[in-house]
């Protein structure tokens, strides 16, 4: 059976979430920073969103593209010097998107403290060389934290999808 979508006659094989997991970490230094000393928020969109991609095209095993970041607080700054990690993984693959999670600490190297300062969702669409979608694997969530993040992604999908027909409505 093909698992990555390159025989559109055979089903796709689901996928664990840990297949998709991915965790990265970049030191902040002064180019990425405001005249306050916190990190500009773009650059964290920036990581968040290559972070996320990679667990994408984990999962499917095909180019992906960023249809849609969810709403982003940041709940914390995030200053020079600080260690920013970020940690993603697949919480729904749908038939051609999925939603990822990321989840971003800061940690303060010389004290060794750790602290959540945000996380979000981004959506990403699996698309050939013509970029158009194409299909993903299911997602195969094991532990009860996976299985708890896919209810709420696919929660998630559903008020996104409402709204975006109440926008086509408009």
């Amino acid at each position: 059976m093909s698992t990555t979508g390159s025989n559109p006659g055979m089903p796709l094989l689901a996928r664990p979430v840990r297949d998709s997991q991915h965790e990265t970490s970049e030191l902040m230094m002064p180019q990425d920073a405001s005249l306050l000393g916190n990190v500009f928020g773009g650059v964290m969109l920036s990581m968040m969103d290559k972070a996320a991609a990679i667990s994408a095209f984990r999962h499917a095993r095909l180019i992906c593209v960023t249809a849609s970041i969810d709403r982003v607080d940041f709940r914390e700054p995030i200053h020079v010097g600080d260690l920013v990690i970020m940690k993603a993984s697949v919480n729904f693959a749908g038939h051609t998107s999925m939603e990822v999670g990321v989840r971003v600490e800061a940690e303060d190297l010389i004290a060794g403290v750790r602290r959540h300062t945000n996380s979000c969702y981004l959506t990403f669409v699996a698309v050939d060389r013509n970029g158009r979608p194409v299909a993903v694997p299911p997602l195969l969530p094991e532990t009860p934290d996976e299985i708890r993040r896919h209810a709420a992604a696919i929660e998630r999908r559903r008020v996104r999808l409402a709204e975006r027909t109440a926008e086509g409505d408009r």
